[in-house]
């Protein structure tokens, strides 16, 4: 349990980090540099290689954590991903940061922390029966498409809140596929891992989940999107793992009511940071290094 949180935290940690260096990388990018044009300056920036980096490093150490443990552990600890942000800002770029943001990054940690210890998720099963993957995909694929219709017309705020509820449902998803085919890979090796469906059920998801995120994030305000982006998907991930992988919590009624209040909390303090957050990357005036 200790190393899938670890892993967790670095994967959050190596999100954030892609995050920065590719957005430093691009908007550091000459003007005239468009295009194809672009592209190539970019392949030519360490730092935005150094982006691909940290995005590899978070693929793999969340597939080490849904490996090492349950998912209804790994997946609400990639909230954290929001708190590495912050921190960053304030330390890479020197952003002036309010302390409203510092009081909800207290308000997430302490509201996650709560929910873990009081929910006590443990156990599972590593490989569900088919019958659970049919029922789980149809399930999910089936609110993941009544999301995708609903989101073509509407008000842009509320197209950007069904396409991020949409991607966020094929991040969990995802996230159940990965840890399928880490555990095909380690009991069969990458030949056995190729002839066995998670690795292109992941893939499928992977490329359905980003391409709902952008629409998310194109047709609406981030305010919108981010929030329900990042709490939707360990939600999901919680009901996936207990469906799928037959993880458990705790029998006290009373644990059960912490941890449902210090979840709704947890989601309370996300919504306060994407609000409090400064809204780019721009170092504070005075600040620039």
């Amino acid at each position: 349990m200790i190393l899938a949180v670890v892993f967790a935290l670095a994967a959050a940690f190596c999100s954030a980090a892609n995050l920065f260096t590719q957005h430093a990388a691009s908007i550091s990018a000459p003007e005239r540099e468009k295009g194809w044009r672009l592209a190539l300056y970019l392949l030519r920036q360490p730092l935005w290689l150094l982006g691909w980096a940290a995005a590899a490093g978070t693929f793999v150490f969340q597939a080490l954590a849904l490996h090492s443990g349950p998912m209804s552990v790994v997946q609400p600890l990639l909230v954290t991903e929001l708190v590495f942000v912050l921190v960053l800002r304030r330390v890479w770029i020197h952003q002036n940061v309010a302390a409203a943001a510092w009081v909800s990054v207290l308000v997430v940690c302490l509201a996650l922390a709560v929910f873990l210890i009081a929910a006590e998720p443990s156990g599972g099963k590593p490989v569900p029966e088919t019958k659970e993957w049919l029922s789980a995909g149809l399930a999910f694929g089936a609110v993941i498409a009544v999301l995708t219709v609903l989101g073509r017309a509407g008000p842009p705020g509320r197209r950007a809140a069904v396409f991020a509820a949409a991607a966020a449902l094929c991040w969990a998803l995802e996230a159940t596929f990965l840890k399928a085919a880490t555990d095909t890979l380690t009991a069969f090796g990458i030949p056995g891992m190729l002839i066995r469906w998670p690795v292109y059920a992941l893939i499928a998801a992977g490329v359905a989940g980003t391409l709902l995120e952008q629409a998310a994030l194109h047709v609406g305000p981030l305010s919108v999107s981010q929030p329900i982006l990042v709490m939707i998907n360990p939600f999901a991930s919680i009901i996936l793992s207990v469906w799928l992988f037959d993880e458990q919590f705790t029998n006290s009624p009373a644990k059960i009511a912490v941890a449902v209040l210090s979840f709704i909390v947890l989601a309370a303090g996300v919504i306060m940071l994407t609000r409090t957050a400064p809204h780019d990357l721009t170092p504070s005036a005075g600040d620039a290094t």
